[in-house]
């Protein structure tokens, strides 16, 4: 069986009675840092008699061999990460999928999880949210993400180096606009806890005034359709781009309506003074 265990974020008090028992009862760890393995044990007052193996993003592939013989000969595999959850922007999705395709039996450890614990911190909307992952390190590319996400209406939630964390806010400032709320969790469950909550330009402003340090998430609330102003010919040509879409001009105007959080009356009515105004074009 493969077994994914959630490690504690800092906070060694959150790691769960199931976790101990299943360090104590391995006979194969799959560690992202063996170092960190052996601290987490250390602290839990747990004394192990597994082999340990090193698995982390850099040799992830090659060892899924190695690490599908342990479970092909009969033997459980223990995989943990050096905080959170395996598979989530850590090593093991590629491991998962490799297991399922031999019919591998999966067993998942729950607890925590970065993701979840920043975005009850931030207090934004947690009824509809995205992760994802860590931004593109060069500056073209992050921004080009930045401007893919800035319309999403989910809250949004990722990953960044402490590093990158002023010019990634930067960009998405640029990107997203000044007045987006959001808020910057850092070393979150640990002795330094903090969280930073604002607008995006605060939040870039705090970044780019302070040695930023530990384990950073970003949460950023998503875009509001009805705080966009649409023109007569913004709504115009979004119902010609759906009657060309090979749908009823009726059906346009509901379905534009609908996408962008306007009333139907208003988008009817763009139709209306546009076909007068074409009418009466064509009489001059």
């Amino acid at each position: 069986m493969l077994i994914l265990a959630a490690a504690p974020l800092g906070n060694v008090q959150d790691a769960s009675a199931h976790l101990r028992e299943s360090i104590l009862a391995a006979k194969y760890v799959a560690a992202e840092d063996s170092r960190r393995f052996s601290r987490l044990c250390k602290d839990l007052g747990v004394t192990h008699s597994a082999k340990v193996i090193s698995f982390f993003e850099g040799n992830e592939i090659e060892r899924i061999d190695e690490l599908m013989a342990i479970l092909e000969s009969g033997n459980d595999l223990l995989v943990i990460t050096d905080a959170g959850m395996p598979g989530i922007s850590d090593p093991g999705y590629r491991l998962i999928r490799a297991a399922i395709e031999r019919n591998i039996a999966l067993r998942v450890l729950p607890g925590p999880s970065a993701v979840t614990t920043a975005l009850l911190l931030s207090g934004a909307p947690s009824d509809r949210f995205c992760f994802e992952g860590f931004p593109p390190r060069t500056a073209g590319a992050r921004l080009s993400w930045f401007e893919n996400l800035a319309q999403e209406e989910r809250t949004i939630i990722f990953f960044e180096a402490p590093h990158r964390l002023p010019e990634s806010l930067a960009d998405a400032l640029t990107a997203i606009g000044s007045e987006r709320k959001g808020a910057i969790c850092r070393e979150m469950t640990k002795t330094y806890e903090e969280v930073i909550r604002g607008s995006l330009v605060e939040l870039s402003e705090w970044a780019q005034s302070h040695e930023v340090l530990g384990e950073i998430t970003v949460v950023i609330e998503g875009f509001d359709p009805s705080s966009k102003s649409y023109s007569q010919e913004d709504l115009i040509a979004l119902v010609h781009a759906k009657e060309s879409a090979g749908i009823s001009r009726k059906e346009a105007i509901a379905d534009v309506a609908h996408d962008i959080g306007v009333a139907k009356r208003s988008v009817f009515d763009a139709m209306v003074k546009s076909k007068n105004a074409a009418h009466i074009e064509g009489k001059i």
